[in-house]
């Protein structure tokens, strides 16, 4: 769990919190179409980033029998379900009072003063206050989760509007959207109701109610299909690519096959692949270590066991296959080192060896020459 992401839910949550009694407590009273759609907005708002603190601290959890690769994705599901349940239920309320609103127009655009103690307001007023209330409230939220997304854009060396369509972390954008599309909602209800008031027509008010509706609706389509992405077993193209790179200038590797990769979680990449090993980079060499570990084992024997046949093929045997695994070990080794060096989100990377290419220089007149060289 990053620290700015959870920063940036936490004071969503506080602020949309305050922000959804706030603009019930004048909705209400006010009758305003497009006051009690900002509400219901506010409310979605609120539960739906209570389900991404959830996930959060569901994806921090360390990988167990169950969940080998970690349980970074149910950050994913917990994201999920809220964009397009939390949100889709908004739309719906908010469409429906909407038209509720609509049938009662003949009524009147609502109550145009409010009566507190001794004073008399005007609901103008007091849904003015509110509004303004919101906007301060949302745009600070709003900073603090956009400058958390622009440090990251920065250190990705991407502006901030090209991470927009290259979000590593959902979390966060989910954060920024929302918050973006809760001042857009502010705009939207204050035109309402400012209109509703100037004209006298509460189709205004109606209309605008309709328009922050359909925003709930927008943004639960806009956050599934982000984290669906995450929930579909994504390649990671970059891990890829760099492996790739890796891989052609590494003078040990002659090839590679099946490469994959699977997006655990922003901060955890699957990588596997097949290479196949150079045969006169990797047997170079290699006739020193095989001596190195003979001269080691029969040195570990009783003397009188030295010159047994039977032991000594063992031990050779035995010396030629743990050189020619360290080898390929090593080789492994400095693959992955490079990787992870270059792509630290790659956390678990597994390269199986295909084989050996033969060398062509020994099918050749060269032969003599590239023993020499060897």
């Amino acid at each position: 769990m990053t620290s700015g992401s959870r920063r940036a839910v936490l004071s969503a949550i506080s602020g949309n919190a305050l922000l959804t009694i706030l603009k019930f407590a004048v909705a209400l009273p006010t009758q305003s179409a497009a006051m009690m759609n900002e509400a219901v907005h506010s409310l979605m708002d609120t539960l739906n980033q209570v389900f991404l603190l959830i996930g959060l601290a569901q994806g921090k959890r360390q990988a167990d029998a169950r969940y080998a690769f970690g349980h970074g994705q149910k950050k994913y599901l917990w994201n999920l379900w809220s964009a397009i349940g939390l949100f889709s239920i908004g739309c719906g309320l908010g469409l429906a009072h909407a038209w509720h609103a609509w049938r009662q127009l003949h009524e009147g655009v609502g109550i145009s003063v409010i009566a507190i103690g001794n004073f008399n307001i005007d609901s103008i007023w007091l849904a003015a206050a509110v509004l303004a209330i919101a906007f301060v409230v949302e745009g600070y939220v709003l900073r603090i989760a956009w400058g958390e997304f622009s440090s990251r854009a920065r250190l990705q060396s991407l502006s901030p509007w090209r991470k927009l369509f290259r979000a590593s972390d959902p979390t966060l954008l989910a954060v920024v959207l929302e918050d973006a599309i809760a001042v857009t909602g502010l705009m939207l209800a204050s035109c309402g109701i400012a209109l509703s008031r100037l004209t006298g027509n509460a189709a205004w008010d109606v209309g605008f109610s309709i328009a922050i509706a359909l925003m709930l609706g927008v943004t639960a389509i806009i956050l599934g299909a982000i984290n669906m992405q995450f929930l579909s077993d994504v390649r990671d193209r970059e891990a890829e690519r760099i492996f790739e790179a890796i891989a052609k200038t590494h003078r040990e590797v002659e090839d590679y096959h099946d490469l994959r990769s699977i997006v655990v979680d922003e901060d955890h990449t699957v990588l596997v692949a097949e290479v196949e090993m150079r045969e006169e980079a990797v047997v170079a060499g290699l006739r020193d270590h095989i001596d190195k570990h003979e001269r080691t084992l029969l040195a570990a024997l009783p003397e009188s066991r030295r010159s047994d046949p039977v032991l000594q093929s063992y031990v050779a045997d035995r010396a030629a296959v743990q050189a020619t695994l360290e080898r390929i070990e090593r080789i492994i080794d400095e693959l992955e080192a490079q990787l992870r060096e270059r792509c630290p989100r790659v956390s678990h990377v597994t390269i199986e060896v295909q084989g050996i290419v033969e060398d062509k220089s020994l099918q050749s007149e060269t032969y003599p020459r590239a023993l020499e060289d060897l």
